[in-house]
């Protein structure tokens, strides 16, 4: 909002009578905002978006109060940052290439998956890291569960992650969160034709407004999260050509089913 006003954080933080360094805390959420404080900073922003505003507000009213703050200096902020955008998350769009979705593994997959790391992890932090992973699943207990498509290559599907009794107890998951109805899963079959997409994995969360729709990506340098407006068109515009190379949803559980009885 600021940006878009043209405004400096130093002019803004002097019109709200605060400084740049707590300006700088605040717009990167490092510190909480009051709802006076953020309907202030919307009208001196002269922002008209009323749905943004109350969403943004909605958000403030709650920091500090979700389930990942018990992971806060146990875990990297990024895993925190996550879980807390599945929570507000109205939609998810999920696309996995090589891995099953991590929202979705099961916890003997997730450890085995968490203990390839190199270097190796040491007990404790695997251990909170498969709890944390774990946790996030408490998405689909929410009172409102998000529409959760997710689509996944069926080379992810055949790699077997902990050994094949671990691999064939994570595709049998998949196949009860897509009976479910929890999860739209739809698998691109290795004989999608003039498929292109082998890099494509993406990670994006719909917000309650569009505006606060996030896209994550895992880089080779870390995770990356994008929110700049061409940036969602294009990974939005990259979901549905994936989408259209899938499998529908009966036709891809039957694919996870035999690739569960070949194992």
């Amino acid at each position: 909002m600021r940006e878009t006003a043209g405004f400096s954080a130093k002019y803004a933080a002097e019109l709200l009578g605060t400084n740049p360094i707590q300006m700088s805390h605040t717009e990167a959420g490092r510190s909480g905002v009051s709802e006076e404080r953020l309907r202030r900073m919307a009208a001196l922003y002269a922002c008209q978006d009323r749905a943004l505003i109350d969403a943004l507000v909605a958000m403030a009213g709650e920091n500090g109060k979700g389930w990942w703050d018990a992971y806060r200096d146990v875990l990297p902020p990024v895993s925190l940052d996550l879980a807390e955008l599945e929570h507000r998350a109205v939609h998810l769009h999920l696309v996995q290439i090589s891995h099953i979705p991590g929202l979705l593994q099961t916890e003997a997959h997730a450890r085995a998956s968490f203990a390839y790391a190199v270097p190796e992890l040491e007990p404790d932090a695997l251990d909170a890291l498969v709890a944390h992973r774990m946790h996030r699943q408490v998405v689909f207990e929410r009172s409102t569960v998000p529409e959760v498509v997710a689509i996944i290559h069926e080379a992810a599907l055949r790699i077997r992650v902990g050994g094949v009794a671990v691999a064939r107890q994570q595709l049998r998951h998949l196949c009860e969160f897509s009976e479910s109805g929890l999860v739209e899963i739809r698998v691109i079959p290795f004989e999608a034709d003039a498929f292109a997409g082998a890099g494509a994995t993406m990670y994006y969360a719909g917000g309650a407004v569009p505006q606060l729709d996030t896209v994550q990506l895992d880089a080779p340098h870390g995770v990356v999260f994008l929110d700049a407006l061409s940036q969602l068109a294009r990974y939005r515009t990259l979901f549905g050509k994936l989408k259209r190379d899938t499998l529908d949803v009966v036709e891809s559980r039957d694919r996870i089913l035999r690739i569960e009885r070949e194992l």
